[in-house]
């Protein structure tokens, strides 16, 4: 039984060394633009356009990144922008989101699954369909070159998350919402000392996704903002590469490297929060 039980786990101990040792060529494949996008930034001007490609630039030519941040593009400020806009938004999509989520998902009222279908119904409707009705109503609230059309609309729910969340609580034990409204707790008592300390998964993802969508929008502050002070990244990005072209790639690639290096610092900082699934530990014992 003993050496049967050890051969299953040399078999096993085996097969992933395999499976990895398969994987782990195509995982570099998709690593290769990213690598040659950080090598190229520190490339000089002559090193750019060499083929075959240079992979370790010889000499490092750190000046490209002052340069690009600071000398051609004012991405600095960019940033800054682009940050604001995000926190604003991260903001309000949890609060709103999470709010209307536990609304469909955990009380009854009268209309509930129908207004919710029709919640889900405006997840078919493309941007491009909306984008002029609203860009009319925030015109005709004096909101244009501003930020307000780019975060306020995060404070009243989006259709994806709120589904996302609204499945994620049904999944949540009633057990657990009825010991605590028999104790006394109210409904907001309950959202945030029970509901929410279990949604952390799921609150991560929508963090996430808010951020990822505010940090590369570049239809909306392009339609919005009008002056070059306000841009964000996306667009001072655009701006940059039509502007300069083919005459300044490793000024592009450092400024792209540090726009990048944000969305991956996050994930890490959230990728365990992320991928983990429901640990619903109240009902044990």
């Amino acid at each position: 039984m003993l050496t049967r039980c050890l051969r299953g786990r040399a078999r096993r101990f085996i097969v992933g060394i395999l499976r990895h040792a398969a994987l782990t060529p195509f995982s570099l494949l998709f690593l290769l633009p990213l690598v040659w996008m950080i090598s190229t930034s520190f490339k000089s001007d002559r090193q750019v356009l060499v083929f075959p490609p240079v992979w370790i630039p010889n000499p490092i030519e750190w000046s490209n990144y002052p340069e690009a941040l600071t000398g051609l593009v004012p991405f600095l400020s960019y940033t800054k922008n682009t940050v604001t806009i995000c926190v604003f938004t991260m903001l309000g999509a949890l609060l709103s989101n999470t709010v209307i989520a536990y609304g469909f998902s955990r009380l009854h009222w009268p209309g509930r699954d129908i207004l919710f279908l029709a919640v889900l119904g405006t997840m078919m409707m493309p941007y491009q369909v909306t984008m002029i009705p609203l860009f009319l109503v925030f015109n005709r609230l004096g909101w244009i070159n501003t930020f307000r059309p780019l975060t306020v609309p995060a404070f009243f729910g989006n259709a994806f998350f709120i589904f996302l969340l609204r499945q994620f609580m049904m999944g949540i034990p009633r057990d657990l919402t009825d010991a605590a409204y028999i104790d006394g707790a109210s409904d907001i008592q309950q959202l945030v000392r029970i509901i929410i300390p279990l949604c952390k998964p799921v609150l991560a993802t929508v963090t996430l996704f808010q951020f990822l969508w505010s940090w590369n929008d570049f239809l909306g502050p392009l339609i919005y903002l009008n002056e070059a002070r306000k841009y964000t990244i996306a667009v001072g990005l655009a701006m940059f590469e039509g502007g300069y072209g083919l005459t300044r790639i490793a000024q592009l690639m450092a400024a792209s490297t540090v726009t990048t290096l944000p969305i991956i610092i996050l994930f890490f900082f959230t990728q365990r929060t992320f991928i983990q699934g429901i640990a619903l530990t109240g009902l044990k014992g």
